[in-house]
């Protein structure tokens, strides 16, 4: 080979690793799972005694679980019991680079006949007073956090106003409705739907991003259902359908494909 065939070679052979490198980075292969609440922070808590914290921390550690044996790489928000910030939960997520962010919690009424699944995603309005009454009680675990007002300028409305300008809103919205479809099947009663809210946890992040609300500790036969394994790891493999076969499509959009063990998640 002469000088200016290995001149040449030296120059296109780490171009065309850092191509593979980009090629590598648009797969989806990391997913963030939020565990919500934590700590001194118990969420919901039902009438006998069920604790939000608890519930979606063994929820999120299932979905882990059947993730990482799909070939995916998971990253946990929390592992046990203790409360994380929200600037943490944030920069965990952004630090992994995820291509998807899923925040797992549990809900609660005045009303113990309230009952059923719903998805949310980011938005600076909420859906309905529905809507907006489960963020702000959600949004009340980061009390610490001081949200600005949201005048003209505001660095909030820059933030969702780039989030907004991406397609991550366009495929948080779709991630929902996957997970809404999926989980609207384990009881077959009709869904609560898929909803927006100013969610504080999920603004901030660089990637798609829902909150699956997976039931209400409040209802007692809903309650009941959370306290056991059965009700848990349906739930876990629901989860783990969506967020499948939103990595399927998020790949086709790139075109870049990623070998499954198996198509249902297990």
């Amino acid at each position: 080979m002469g000088r200016r065939s290995r001149g040449l070679w030296a120059v296109l052979l780490p171009l065309a690793l850092i191509g593979a490198a980009e090629v590598e980075q648009d797969r989806f292969d990391v997913v963030v799972i939020d565990a919500g609440h934590g700590g001194e922070d118990e969420g919901a808590r039902g009438p006998r005694g069920l604790t939000e914290k608890e519930l979606v921390l063994d929820v999120a550690r299932q979905l882990a679980s059947r993730l990482e044996a799909q070939g995916l790489r998971v990253v946990l928000t929390r592992k046990d019991d203790r409360f994380v910030p929200l600037e943490q939960r944030t920069a965990i997520a952004n630090d992994a680079r995820a291509d998807l962010f899923v925040s797992i919690h549990a809900n609660a009424a005045r009303s113990a006949r309230v009952r059923g699944i719903e998805t949310y995603f980011l938005s600076l309005e909420a859906s309905d007073d529905a809507a907006r009454q489960v963020a702000r009680r959600e949004n009340d675990a980061f009390q610490r956090v001081k949200l600005p007002g949201l005048g003209e300028g505001d660095p909030l409305l820059s933030i969702l106003g780039d989030l907004m300008a991406t397609e991550h809103l366009r495929e948080s919205n779709e991630f929902a409705r996957l997970a809404q479809g999926e989980l609207a099947t384990l009881d077959g009663r009709p869904s609560r739907g898929v909803k927006q809210a100013p969610f504080v946890v999920l603004m901030g992040l660089q990637m798609p991003a829902s909150l699956v609300e997976i039931g209400f500790v409040t209802n007692q036969e809903e309650g009941q259902a959370l306290r056991g394994a059965a009700r848990r790891a349906e739930i876990a493999r629901a989860l783990t359908r969506a967020v499948l076969e939103f990595g399927r499509r998020y790949d086709a959009r790139r075109g870049t494909h990623r070998q499954d063990a198996t198509g249902e998640g297990g």
